[in-house]
């Protein structure tokens, strides 16, 4: 049946407005370690993905990023070298082992490439960390790398309960960014299901202050994921005007108390 001008013109308009409609789906850069606590040292092992957490997927391809590296005590320490390529859904993720040897946290991040999101016809550059405490110090945990973005924790990022309340500032060029906008999302391993999209990505907002808190439902890793515009232009692949998201991440484990043994009480 042949449709007429009319017709196919509607048929045109609604397939563009079903597609607009489709909620955007949230990047995140994971740099996600074996634990988060390693009470008696030895090695870590990271992976580092960029993909949609809560959803499962799809996982992006990653080229091999800028910079990986580790603050260890005050020092920074250069890891990219030690990065090893492997495949995720297909796609080129990168994985990283590293040795704790001496009692301190570590506190891994990750510089991209930038990645070109066509549907949203910007950059994405996602400046992401993980904090890892060697020998359960419960030391250095709040030192800052000094990414161009940045979430400062304000609660201590390991050793978290299930239900604890994750508090941070959001941090550009080493200033609190007053109300910026933080996405979070939870690594879903297929175990809970969403009752509708607008769960699989939550949002808070910052004060006037750059600070923001979250407390986390369930066990598993936490992304929160402070999102601003680059102030600097930038030219998508076929040379017209885009835009760069600059994101800072930071990655929160909370473990559930089941089976966690309350201490004596003394008579």
């Amino acid at each position: 049946m042949r449709l007429s001008k009319k017709q196919a013109l509607a048929a045109v308009l609604s397939g563009v407005l079903a597609i607009h409609a489709l909620p955007a789906t949230a990047h995140f850069q994971e740099i996600l370690p074996s634990d988060d606590v390693l009470s008696d040292g030895g090695k870590v092992s990271l992976d580092l993905i960029f993909t949609h957490p809560m959803e499962g997927g799809p996982v992006m391809e990653m080229k091999k990023p800028k910079r990986v590296g580790a603050l260890i005590d005050g020092k920074t320490l250069d890891l990219t070298s030690g990065l090893k390529a492997t495949k995720k859904q297909g796609a080129t993720a990168w994985s990283l082992t590293h040795e704790l040897k001496e009692p301190a946290v570590a506190i891994f991040f990750v510089e991209p490439e930038p990645y070109w999101e066509q549907a949203e016809n910007k950059y994405i550059v996602h400046y992401a960390k993980v904090i890892v405490d060697g020998f359960a110090s419960g030391k250095g945990w709040d030192e800052k790398i000094g990414l161009p973005v940045e979430i400062e924790p304000l609660t201590r990022p390991t050793g978290l309960w299930t239900g604890n309340l994750f508090r941070g500032v959001v941090l550009k060029n080493g200033k609190p960014v007053p109300f910026a906008e933080i996405e979070v999302e939870y690594v879903n391993d297929g175990a809970v299901k969403a009752p509708n999209d607008a769960f699989n990505t939550q949002v808070i907002k910052a004060d006037a202050n750059g600070t923001f808190a979250y407390a986390m439902p369930r066990g598993g890793w936490w992304g929160f994921a402070a999102l601003i515009e680059d102030d600097k232009p930038a030219k998508s692949p076929d040379g017209k005007e885009a835009k760069t998201e600059l994101g800072g991440l930071i990655w929160v484990k909370a473990t559930d108390m089941t089976g966690a043994r309350p201490a004596a009480r003394g008579k």
